[in-house]
């Protein structure tokens, strides 16, 4: 899997949690480790890196603290993880990225 960055945010260091698109057309979290295998936190702000009309896809936890838990396949392949900058306490996972459909009525003209 090739990856793009898309942002990084949330942490003083260099290693942050950080957002990818693959080239398989899903999207890499890179976030903060949980006690649940394939869970991370990831800082709200992450989300604004997102392509236009496309979104994480993946349901979203708010923490009450600035963050957001999300779930998804663990990134364990060796090429894949060489492509990230990971702090000891990071993980990434795999979501889809999916595109956003705008339903409801056109603006009054």
């Amino acid at each position: 899997m090739i990856l793009r960055l898309l942002g990084k945010g949330g942490s003083g260091v260099g290693e942050c949690p950080s957002l990818y698109v693959s080239d398989g057309g899903s999207y890499v979290v890179q976030g903060w480790q949980t006690a649940q295998l394939g869970t991370v936190e990831i800082p709200h702000l992450l989300l604004g890196f997102a392509e236009p009309d496309t979104f994480v896809g993946a349901m979203l936890t708010d923490t009450g603290r600035g963050t957001f838990t999300l779930s998804g396949r663990p990134v364990a392949e060796e090429s894949t993880l060489k492509q990230l900058d990971m702090a000891a306490d990071e993980r990434a996972i795999e979501v889809p990225k999916l595109g956003r459909n705008f339903c409801g009525a056109s603006p009054a003209r």
